[in-house]
């Protein structure tokens, strides 16, 4: 008979690869394979390809390419997963209670049509966010609201701060899938949380200060100093930490400035101003969507900007990720600009990841490109930007260099 199999057992970690091959079809038959997720919100994800069974009947997404027609054409085994996209335009994939797995729904149908032909085989599949033993622990202690995933056994981990862009609250999905790999990770919440301020005009750094500490004073997170993980605002947030405050080994930044950005942030009795914007700079594409690529100023241009971090007052080591696509940020030049600056101060402590074809949203393997989206600090519609197949290369190739990064330096020692 027919099978459609998605390599046994049906529960997978959200970003490990997922093969799937079909057994039984007719020699060389034709055939739509489709998957679909809803989202918490309960809005659909759907993707297809279309393929031709191999002679013997048989059809592997491994060794057979989609043809042209379907979400992704060529040889592109995981292209079921990261071509995936909403119904509902515009919409993130979001994961707000990673202790729930999202269920993949697989289908082959008959045929090349626009229009499914007859149900073949269907499978369903779980990708799930926490590995089996790993702990979720919410975290309240002094001002911090965060969450600790710890993984499995009573051992020491190094230890990670996750921390997210704008947009306030809390989210998970990143820190868990970290600590699938071995990392004790704090997920921390700055605005817009519980009973954290919902509107910020000022950020402190003494409440990241504290967060360090905790993570330090933590008896399964194994010292001396730990890592930080920023995206976006996140990302200009731990370098401000990196240059500032002590025990921060080893800091890699998704995207992210190297100027203080969107909140004045003060540390004692120190106030670092936020990059000045020009919305003027803004363009505008149909159905109003804005791209504010330009609307940063440049703090590289401007002599004694106060908003630039003092990088160099940083020992951690430091991975700067960008994507060149980047509408939000100019990550590139934030990054290679920062390189620059730390090697004129004799500075060895860097290195830099660079890739073309990716937007600002550079999340772990297999979540689906967000390339046209709110922006976090103007609340317009905006591009995000990003190429679905660069985006997808981008997200395997980077989630493992970020893993061996915290790995070299906060184990070494």
């Amino acid at each position: 008979g027919l099978q459609l199999t998605s390599t046994m057992p049906c529960r997978y970690l959200f970003d490990e690869p997922l093969a799937i091959a079909v057994q039984g079809l007719g020699p060389r038959q034709q055939v739509t394979l489709r998957t679909s997720l809803r989202d918490e919100a309960g809005e659909l994800f759907e993707a297809h390809g279309r393929y031709q069974a191999a002679d013997d009947g048989e059809l592997d997404l491994a060794r057979c390419p989609a043809l042209p027609g379907g979400s992704f054409s060529g040889l592109e085994p995981m292209g079921l997963l990261w071509a995936l996209q909403p119904r509902k335009p515009f919409w993130r994939l979001v994961k707000k209670d990673v202790q729930t797995p999202f269920r993949l729904q697989l289908e082959v149908f008959e045929g090349h049509g626009d229009t499914p032909g007859q149900l073949l085989a269907q499978a369903e599949h779980e990708r799930v966010f926490l590995r089996d033993g790993v702990r979720r622990v919410p975290v309240r202690e002094g001002r911090i609201r965060a969450t600790l995933f710890l993984p499995p056994g009573e051992d020491l981990f190094p230890g990670i701060i996750d921390i997210d862009g704008l947009g306030g609250g809390l989210r998970e999905y990143r820190a868990s899938l970290l600590a699938n790999h071995g990392f004790a990770t704090l997920a921390l919440a700055y605005y817009q949380y519980e009973d954290l301020r919902q509107d910020v005009t000022k950020l402190h750094l003494e409440y990241f200060e504290e967060a360090v500490n905790y993570m330090l004073q933590h008896p399964q997170v194994k010292g001396p100093g730990i890592g930080l993980l920023g995206f976006s605002k996140g990302g200009d947030l731990s370098l401000s930490m990196a240059s500032f405050l002590k025990n921060i080994t080893a800091v890699a930044t998704i995207n992210g400035p190297v100027a203080n950005t969107a909140i004045p942030l003060s540390y004692k009795d120190k106030i670092i101003p936020p990059l000045p914007t020009d919305q003027q700079r803004n363009k505008v594409y149909d159905d109003n969507i804005l791209d504010f690529s330009d609307a940063p100023s440049d703090p590289f241009q401007a002599p004694g900007n106060q908003s630039l971090i003092p990088l160099e007052k940083a020992e951690a080591h430091l991975l700067f990720i960008a994507g060149q696509d980047d509408h939000i940020i100019n990550s590139e030049y934030f990054a290679t600009e920062a390189c620059k600056h730390l090697q004129a101060q004799g500075k060895e402590n860097f290195q830099m990841l660079i890739y073309p074809g990716v937007g600002h949203c550079l999340d772990p393997p297999f979540f689906p490109l967000y390339r046209i989206g709110n922006h976090p600090l103007f609340q317009k519609r905006a591009v995000l930007g990003g190429e679905f197949m660069a985006n997808s290369k981008a997200q395997v190739h980077a989630w493992p260099q970020i893993q061996a990064f915290f790995h070299k330096y906060l184990n070494d020692k």
